[in-house]
C-alpha cells in the first residue's frame, strides 16, 4: 500500500512539473534544428527588399539577410524556405506557425509591439510619395481631395490620414498592383516606404519619387511573442549586431543601391 502511494504522489509530482514553464527543447531554435530547415516569410512584391528575379527566384536585401541567419544558425546559408508573403498577410501566417520568423520589410511600431516581438532594427526607411514624373505636385499638402494609393496592412495610411486627413485613400494588396493602378491613372499617387518606391523609380522614368520623407520606419525581423521565441530572437540579433560591427549591412546596402 505504501509502495503505490509513493508512486501515485511521484506520479502527481510528475505530471504537476510537466506543466510548468517549457523546456528549451520545446522552444522555436530547437524546433529549427532538428528540422534543418529556416522557415521564413518574405515579400516578392517590394524591390529591392524582396522580389522574384529574372531567374524565378528571390532575391533582394531581406533575402541576403535571411541566408546569413539561416547560415549562423544551421551552418549553411542554403537551409532556407522562402514563404511569400504580404502586407495584409504576413503576422497571419507568422502567428499560425506557417513561418518561423518574418523578414518582410516589416517596421516597428507600438501597435504591433502588443502582439509580436522585433529583433534590432536592421534598416531604417522613411514614407515618402511615388508620382507620375508629370506630376506638380511637391508635397503630401499637394494632394487635399485627391486619391492616394496605400497597400494594406502596411503603416502607410496612419501617416496619411495624420498629413491630408482629406484624402482620399483606395488600397490595395501588394505594392505591383499598387504600381499598376498608378500607371493607370487610377489615383495621384502611392504612399509607402522609400527603399520600395525607389525600386519602381529606377525602372521606370515615368514615375518619379518626392524628395520629402514622412515618417521613420526602423525595419526588423519579427517573431511570434512567447517564451519559445526568446531564444531564437537572441540569436537573430547577435547575427545582426554582428552584421552590423563588420560592415556586412552596409555592403548589402550598396549592393542593392538603398544608401
Amino acid at each position: 500500500m505504501i509502495k503505490k502511494f509513493i508512486l501515485l504522489f511521484v506520479l502527481i509530482c510528475l505530471i504537476f512539473c510537466g506543466c510548468g514553464k517549457k523546456k528549451d527543447n520545446d522552444d522555436v531554435l530547437n524546433k529549427i534544428y532538428k528540422r534543418d530547415r529556416l522557415i521564413i516569410g518574405v515579400r516578392q512584391d517590394a524591390a529591392p527588399f524582396g522580389f522574384i528575379d529574372k531567374d524565378g527566384n528571390f532575391a533582394g536585401y531581406d533575402i541576403d539577410l535571411a541566408k546569413y541567419i539561416a547560415q549562423a544558425i544551421l551552418g549553411d546559408s542554403s537551409k532556407v524556405e522562402f514563404v511569400p508573403v504580404t502586407a495584409s498577410n504576413r503576422i497571419m501566417k507568422l502567428l499560425s506557425g506557417e513561418v518561423d520568423i518574418l523578414i518582410a520589410t516589416m517596421s516597428i511600431t507600438n501597435q504591433r509591439m502588443q502582439i509580436l516581438d522585433f529583433s534590432t532594427p536592421y534598416y531604417t526607411a522613411g514614407q515618402a510619395v511615388l508620382v507620375k514624373s508629370t506630376s506638380k505636385a511637391v508635397s503630401l499638402g499637394d494632394f487635399e481631395g485627391e486619391k492616394l494609393i496605400i497597400v494594406f496592412g502596411s503603416t502607410s495610411e496612419q501617416s496619411l490620414r495624420r498629413n491630408v486627413p482629406e484624402v482620399v485613400v483606395v488600397g490595395y494588396k501588394n505594392y505591383n498592383d499598387a504600381y499598376e493602378a498608378l500607371k493607370a491613372g487610377k489615383a495621384q499617387g502611392i504612399v509607402a516606404d522609400d527603399t520600395i518606391l525607389l525600386g519602381f523609380a529606377i525602372k521606370d522614368k515615368s514615375v518619379k519619387l518626392l524628395p520629402k520623407r514622412y515618417s521613420k520606419e526602423p525595419y526588423a525581423v519579427v517573431f511570434r511573442k512567447e517564451d519559445e521565441s526568446v531564444r531564437l530572437r537572441e540569436k537573430v540579433n547577435y547575427v545582426i549586431e554582428n552584421l552590423q560591427s563588420t560592415g556586412r549591412l552596409n555592403r548589402l546596402k550598396e549592393k542593392w543601391n538603398i544608401n
